[in-house]
């Protein structure tokens, strides 16, 4: 099948043409991310491949329809990038990647849960500097702090085992309590008691109508003064106007970020000659006790290969007219945000 792929870099290319061998697709890859003024890019081709900071509103998926693109193939978990109503009732697909590595974006939310509490960037840069001092250094004991995991899915899941490693006590929240969970240690809570009683909060859930600014004002008033909060899942889960009144009032003592609400014209590009216009981004990276990477946290080789290889076997499945176990239904829309 002939598969336009968007935002794609010189590390999609790779993994994707590497496992394409085993599928035979025939794969263009374009740069720039899809959107309604870049459809004109996928005219004739019958499936788009995109990634998370690519939009797919009604009027994007209307003009590609339009141009005979018939599925839409995600090579991401998320899916709050994609109107699933419109497609569907433009008789489109839509398949995703549900899960590739898991531990690659739990494994990076404990990196960014040490960095901040430890501090080892501003050690390394001391160091480098020939600036051995402690002060200002003070880090504290993981060991029986309580952490509160917001949504526990897979990732979650390996979130709460690394962390009940390290000692902690371990609150979770979701509205499908997960067995599993309680059978090593962790306690289901309501939201109120988890942001009252947590150390750290980490966030592990989708982003849907309902999470939209999940932590906004109303809630971190509720929160422990100096408390860290760590997100690793979607952006607009958290309300950065609100996050900075937060960090000045000292009520966050620590802040690690892997993803923006508005990082779709930042993140994935070289910006390092520019001058950023988002103030609100800026004002983020003057906090001493902010840590904010550009959305890598999935980004390992084992997790990069199995992007490739479920994405290029939904395509497969839509191809020879197979069920795809990863299509997009409006069902799922519907228990998402009930779930959420």
């Amino acid at each position: 099948m002939k598969v336009a792929v968007f935002s794609a870099k010189t590390y999609d290319r790779k993994f994707l043409e590497t496992a394409n061998n085993d599928y035979g697709h025939e794969l263009v890859f374009f740069e720039p991310s899809l959107n309604i003024d870049t459809t004109i890019l996928a005219s004739s081709f019958p499936a788009v491949c995109v990634f998370v900071n690519d939009q797919l509103d009604e009027k994007t998926l209307q003009a590609l329809q339009e141009q005979g693109t018939r599925l839409i193939a995600l090579r991401c978990a998320g899916f709050n990038n994609v109107d699933v109503t419109a497609a569907t009732k433009l008789g489109m697909t839509v398949v995703r990647v549900p899960a590739y590595s898991p531990y690659a974006v739990a494994e990076h939310t404990i990196g960014l849960i040490l960095t901040l509490n430890r501090q080892f960037h501003r050690a390394y840069n001391r160091v480098r500097e020939g600036n051995f001092s402690l002060e200002g250094l003070l880090g504290f004991d993981l060991h029986d702090r309580t952490v509160g995991i917001i949504g526990t899915g897979k990732i979650g899941a390996i979130v709460m085992q690394i962390l009940k490693g390290f000692g902690c006590q371990l609150l979770v929240y979701d509205l499908y309590p997960n067995p599993d969970f309680e059978a090593l240690g962790a306690k289901y809570v309501e939201l109120p008691e988890l942001f009252r009683a947590s150390d750290i909060i980490s966030l592990h859930c989708p982003l849907t109508t309902q999470t939209y600014h999940l932590i906004d004002s109303q809630a971190l008033e509720q929160m422990k003064q100096g408390l860290m909060l760590i997100n690793t899942s979607r952006g607009a889960l958290i309300d950065t106007k609100a996050v900075i009144d937060a960090l000045k009032s000292k009520k966050i003592g620590y802040l690690g970020l892997d993803v923006y609400e508005q990082e779709s014209d930042l993140f994935f590009e070289d910006l390092s000659n520019e001058v950023i216009q988002d103030d609100l981004f800026e004002r983020l990276l003057t906090f001493p006790n902010v840590i904010i990477t550009g959305h890598q946290a999935f980004f390992t080789a084992n997790a990069l290969n199995q992007i490739a290889q479920t994405t290029l076997s939904n395509i497969t499945d839509f191809e020879q007219g197979h069920h795809c176990p990863n299509q997009i239904t409006l069902e799922q829309i519907i228990l998402t945000k009930d779930a959420a």
